[in-house]
């Protein structure tokens, strides 16, 4: 979640200019509520719990559910995802960040904004490199660097 920390870090900044954000199953919602989230509890290779600490630890023990928590560090507290570099959002459906990660693309084209998303089918946290030879993993590459080649116009 930390390449969308710092879009909208640099957008209210102004600047530095970003070509985009290639954000692959971002951790960026701290409250944990939705349907994903409370679905891998105990299973999975990112599961509930493994979740929890790790905004505990990124937010400490008074902001790490808060829906107050700065949006530097829980992107999805951002009130306005206006003006951001053309994101990349890749995820897997079987993983707790399943569901922040479609809302955070749905908000982005809300507002007339770019995004790219994918939700892998069968993918769990991880897929990538846990499994890099399988089929998904080279589906999952192709669309990343075919996004990069077009972001960077290479």
């Amino acid at each position: 979640g930390f390449a969308a920390a710092i879009s909208l870090l640099a957008r209210d900044r102004g600047g530095p200019a970003l070509a985009g954000q290639l954000l692959l199953c971002p951790m960026i919602d701290n409250t944990n509520t939705t349907v994903s989230s409370l679905q891998y509890a105990g299973i999975g290779t990112w599961t509930r719990e493994a979740n929890l600490l790790a905004w505990e630890c990124v937010l400490g023990d008074e902001l790490a559910f808060s829906a107050e928590a700065p949006a530097y560090a829980a992107p999805t507290r951002a009130d306005d995802l206006s003006d951001l570099p053309h994101a990349y959002i890749e995820v897997g459906a079987a993983e707790p960040f399943r569901d922040e990660d479609v809302e955070y693309a749905s908000r982005i084209w809300a507002v007339g904004g770019a995004a790219e998303l994918h939700v892998w089918s069968g993918g769990f946290h991880g897929f990538d490199m846990y499994a890099p030879a399988s089929e998904l993993t080279r589906a999952a590459l192709d669309a990343r660097f075919s996004w990069l080649r077009r972001v960077l116009g290479l």
